[in-house]
């Protein structure tokens, strides 16, 4: 059932009781429902602790940000679910987290995680993250097309209108970037531009990666990468599942999310 949170600026799903001690945080173009597998079911028993997983801004039902945010902007707006800004409450719309919470990200929602754990370190005591593109690829990108370069350079000084420059931005653009509409195609871009060393090197929590063999996404060389980075980084493999391990390695993430808890608690 979908929820409100912090006073009705985000949305999404709860499990289990308040206050949450697992904040789940989901992958780009993707909603709070892909963590349905990993923490609901009609066992009692696989519900013996709150999580709280909301749409991030811009997916699912929450609504866009007013400016293209990056990761830092994104992790600022997921502390209003933690005291003392939120309180507990049985209405639907206020869910407090408990400080400091296990944090699960996936894909786009691991860099939110990273840099709340970075720069929030009160609110973070464990992090799980599963298919995150965190660190520099040995292989880099393809670099931007020479034709839409120049249609870019072209329409800075009025040679190419703004319907022009959107075809070139649909034919040369990637996947991720022609379906993204408004604000949230200027949120790619600052992403796109981030990356994660510094962050990585903050982190004083245990960290649990879990990670396909086949991501292509967030190949499995990051999670060793990362690993290697982090004294407290611990990878766990999980086959050929691809990049949304969410919805194909549930089981995975739920245990993973469970070791992390008992170093919390511990």
């Amino acid at each position: 059932m979908l929820r409100s949170f912090a006073g009705g600026t985000l949305f999404g799903a709860s499990w289990g009781e308040a206050p949450a001690r697992v904040l789940a945080l989901h992958g780009w173009e993707r909603t709070h429902a892909d963590f349905a597998g990993v923490f609901s079911g009609s066992d009692p028993a696989l519900r013996p602790f709150g999580v709280v997983a909301p749409d991030l801004p811009g997916f699912g039902a929450t609504p866009p940000p007013p400016v293209p945010w990056g990761s830092s902007q994104y992790a600022d707006a997921l502390r209003v679910l933690f005291p003392p800004l939120s309180s507990h409450g049985t209405g639907s719309s206020v869910v407090a987290m408990h400080a400091p919470a296990v944090v699960l990200g996936h894909s786009f929602g691991g860099r939110v995680a990273v840099t709340l754990a970075a720069t929030h370190p009160e609110l973070v005591g464990a992090l799980v993250l599963t298919g995150v593109p965190l660190l520099r690829r040995a292989v880099p990108r393809p670099k931007v097309a020479r034709g839409y370069r120049m249609a870019r350079a072209l329409h800075r000084f009025g040679l190419v209108s703004d319907e022009g420059i959107e075809r070139a931005r649909q034919r040369y653009g990637s996947p991720d970037y022609r379906r993204a509409q408004g604000v949230m195609r200027g949120v790619l871009v600052t992403l796109l531009g981030e990356h994660y060393e510094d962050q990585l090197a903050q982190l004083r929590c245990p960290v649990e990666l879990v990670w396909a063999d086949d991501d292509t996404e967030a190949p499995l060389e990051v999670a060793l990468a990362v690993e290697e980075r982090v004294p407290q980084a611990v990878v766990t493999r999980c086959g050929a599942v691809g990049h949304l391990t969410p919805l194909t390695a549930p089981a995975a993430l739920r245990s993973a999310v469970e070791r992390a808890l008992a170093t919390v608690a511990g």
